[in-house]
């Protein structure tokens, strides 16, 4: 009896003591699985690499106010850096035996061609047939298609970036620009001809919602903010900045920019902090807070600044200044240009964007009818290849990046 008294007591101790560790609400840690949102990986819902406080409260606290309250579904941003995921090493998986090709759309109204060429070899490869006055070639949110802006045509033409060929045409009104919301959820067609901002299906590209801004005339380049919960839009025909919010499509603010003002591409730092804004017809590259949706300074550029192309390591931007034939490298950090890249006996850079490797900067010659190429390293001119027409937004893949906001490759 006494044997089997002491045998009880025994039990009882131990079994609170096996019920504790595997108690989930008993505040030990315990590795994540696949699934878990704290595992690494784009389900990951940290903004940083680094450890952070388990009190979800101690944790919001520590995230910077402009990485709180992401937009629903968008992945996380990750070291407090936008660009973090879009280093050399960075190519998706899927992505890494693409063919390394740079598509190049004639903006000509006669032009109806995206000359495709070998980033290898420096030579056209292909010509595909698209539509009419093709302004840019985008990649999809998933970076499965490209898509041809072909505004006389009136459609999109989707390209299998696999195979180099057509796959679809798709009946969009007037589209100029395509942008994608940080979600994925939504696409953002810029109907620049009708002044209209359209929200779409991002694979339908039904129409769900029209904004028109009154102030804004002739819609064309966006980003988005570091939660995605808004975008801000240059209006290159009357000079201002539109913000509007991602969910209710609605207008948040308006910003002008001055007499004289022609705003182009827009880009967000890698902090999250300030909007870049290229402004073509006064030789400066403004920087808005994302905060108070005011200009806090400017840079002033030679002639004509229009593409904006942050480099891999995420420390410099690459500015092209269409009016001058050159190339503006500009310090994200001290927000001054650090060098200047020269096409020589001139040239006309327009649209394009970097290698994977970071080790190119492919532009399109708006009215040279050609393409250039530099190193990043030196600065040095290496390619200069005639395409037919007025080259305009040219689209270098593959890129990396967890995915696309569209423009030319806007990555994240």
């Amino acid at each position: 009896m006494v044997a089997l008294l002491c045998a009880l007591v025994a039990l009882l101790l131990v079994l609170p003591g096996c019920t504790a560790q595997r108690s989930p609400s008993s505040g030990e840690s315990h590795a994540p699985s696949p699934s878990d949102p704290g595992s690494r990986g784009p389900s990951s819902s940290s903004s940083s690499s680094t450890s952070a406080p388990t009190d979800p409260r101690v944790a919001a606290a520590h995230v910077p106010r402009r990485f709180r309250h992401l937009l629903p579904g968008m992945p996380p941003v990750v070291d407090d850096n936008v660009y973090s995921r879009t280093r050399p090493q960075d190519v998706r998986p899927r992505l890494r035996h693409e063919p390394q090709l740079v598509y190049v759309p004639d903006s000509m109204p006669s032009g109806s061609t995206v000359t495709v060429i070998s980033q290898r070899t420096h030579r056209v490869v292909r010509t595909l047939h698209t539509g009419f006055l093709s302004q840019h070639v985008v990649p999809s949110y998933d970076l499965r298609h490209l898509y041809t802006n072909s505004s006389e045509s009136d459609e999109l033409v989707q390209i299998d970036p696999h195979t180099g060929r057509v796959t679809r045409h798709i009946p969009v009104p007037r589209p100029y620009n395509l942008y994608f919301t940080p979600d994925g959820r939504q696409a953002v067609v810029m109907v620049e001809e009708h002044d209209v901002i359209r929200f779409a299906d991002p694979t339908t590209f039904r129409k769900r919602a029209d904004v028109h801004v009154p102030r804004c005339r002739g819609p064309n380049h966006a980003d988005f903010s570091a939660n995605g919960r808004f975008m801000v839009i240059s209006c290159e025909f009357s000079g201002v900045l539109v913000k509007v919010g991602t969910l209710s499509h609605r207008v948040l603010g308006v910003l002008p920019l001055g007499a004289g003002s022609m705003p182009q591409d827009v880009r967000l730092s890698p902090d999250g902090r300030t909007f870049y804004v290229a402004d073509m017809a006064t030789d400066q590259v403004r920087l808005i807070s994302a905060s108070s949706f005011r200009q806090v300074g400017r840079i002033q550029t030679p002639s004509g600044p229009h593409g904006l192309y942050p480099s891999r390591d995420g420390r410099r931007l690459y500015v092209s200044d269409r009016g001058a034939g050159e190339v503006s490298v500009v310090s994200f950090r001290t927000h001054r240009i650090v060098d200047t890249w020269t096409i020589p006996g001139g040239g006309s850079p327009d649209m394009g964007g970097v290698s994977a490797d970071g080790k190119v900067l492919w532009l399109s010659g708006r009215y040279d009818a050609e393409v250039y190429a530099f190193d990043t390293r030196t600065g040095r001119l290496i390619a200069r290849i005639p395409v037919p027409g007025s080259p305009h937004g040219l689209c270098v893949w593959p890129q990396p990046g967890r995915y696309s906001l569209g423009h030319t490759g806007n990555m994240r």
